[in-house]
């Protein structure tokens, strides 16, 4: 049996946004990810309950920072680097902390690894 050859060092990675979702941001540059409710589940939330169809998730300004940065060609170390240029020493340490929310968006599906 034959292992998928993983990547050495995760910022290496390089990720694209899911095209799934629909984002935009506002005048600030805060960038708001909106997530559509499916499922058996929700639909029942939806009527019972009066629930939204469709979910807002507001990233902050770091998170609205690395999000514009996420575009399928830049690696982890090219987006942390900017991220250091952008906040200084507010970001520190940055690719623990870079790190940690890519996987954040990587595990909620809003990103994928190319």
């Amino acid at each position: 049996m034959q292992m998928k050859k993983q990547s050495k060092n995760y910022l290496e990675n390089v990720f694209e946004k899911n095209s799934e979702y629909k984002f935009e941001s506002d005048a600030e540059g805060q960038v708001t990810i909106f997530v559509e409710n499916k499922g058996l589940f929700n639909k029942i939330a939806q009527t019972l309950l009066k629930k939204p169809k469709v979910s807002q998730v507001h990233l902050e300004k770091f998170g609205s920072f690395v999000w514009n940065q996420v575009d399928g060609q830049r690696d982890v170390v090219a987006i942390g680097k900017l991220v250091e240029e952008h906040f200084g020493d507010e970001a520190k340490p940055v690719y623990e902390r870079l790190s940690v929310y890519m996987k954040n968006l990587e595990n909620m599906d809003f990103i994928k690894k190319i």
